[in-house]
């Protein structure tokens, strides 16, 4: 099963391949731990890619961390010394001192995917720990000192603001924004024959005037729509602006948009045949 349809089944829809983008971070053996920035528009779209790659590779540990999360006050742990005397109060880790800890001592036995997120959030004094971690593989704070084992570390890093020039040069960057590529679907994708080629052409040409793409399943209700429920294209414009995430109104409305989909609604009745459409519009 390709990368793409894993991605998808784990609730990240895209016609992007990153498939290439990973062969090249996998191949990284330079001895400190592979890096993976997650780049794009502002939005969650970057962590569902996070959290379905993960998933989709089989991760048995993905760790998270969002740094604009809210973290309580800590609560200072007793300390007892060797003669029984109570010491100094020492506070807890953090939440992100406990979850890199994790991940390193996952990482001794398993393969972990380590997520942070947010990092513009936290402070830059964090970013060029993480950078020296990425290059050195060793993680410290106070309660000493661990070991990440670069055959199963795979760190992730998503930020809304470019990162820390050297952090960023450790790491892979792929593209996650919601624009996305064109994907040249094919009638048999769909329990079509040959005969609905030029519908599926004059789509093509329907969203590339409106700058858009759909996502597979975008595809597959969009095109339901068309062969059962579409009779005019004013209920076109409607499908196509609740079955797609990103598409523009303004322009669905616009006038360039019309011959477009009038040759959309003339293919699909010629490929449904007179008496269904004529059935439909009775509806």
């Amino acid at each position: 099963m390709s990368l793409r349809r894993k991605l998808a089944e784990h609730g990240f829809e895209s016609n992007d391949d990153y498939e290439h983008a990973l062969r090249c971070l996998f191949a990284q053996d330079d001895g400190g731990l592979r890096v993976l920035h997650v780049d794009g528009e502002a939005g969650r779209r970057k962590t569902a890619f996070a959290h379905a790659l993960g998933r989709a590779l089989d991760y048995p540990h993905v760790l998270y961390h969002d740094f604009s999360d809210a973290e309580p006050a800590p609560i200072a742990l007793p300390v007892v010394l060797e003669d029984g005397t109570p010491g100094p109060a020492e506070p807890p880790l953090s939440a992100f001192e406990r979850t890199m800890t994790e991940a390193c001592a996952y990482s001794e036995a398993e393969p972990v995917m380590l997520i942070l997120d947010q990092l513009q959030a936290a402070p830059f004094a964090e970013h060029v720990r993480l950078y020296r971690f990425a290059c050195e593989r060793e993680w410290r704070n106070a309660a000493g000192a661990v070991m990440a084992n670069p055959r199963h570390f795979l760190l992730v890093l998503i930020s809304e603001q470019p990162l820390y020039h050297s952090l960023a040069k450790r790491a892979f960057r792929v593209w996650t924004d919601a624009l996305r590529a064109w994907q040249d679907y094919r009638p048999e994708d769909y329990g079509l024959g040959r005969q609905a080629q030029p519908l599926f052409d004059a789509l093509g040409r329907a969203f590339q005037a409106l700058g858009a793409a759909p996502t597979p399943s975008e595809f597959g209700r969009l095109l339901d729509d068309l062969l059962h429920r579409v009779g005019s294209e004013e209920q076109l414009r409607q499908s196509l602006f609740g079955r797609m995430e990103s598409i523009d109104r303004a322009r669905l409305y616009g006038p360039e948009l019309l011959a477009p989909l009038r040759a959309v609604l003339a293919e699909s009745e010629r490929l449904l045949g007179a008496e269904h459409v004529e059935l439909r519009g009775e509806d």
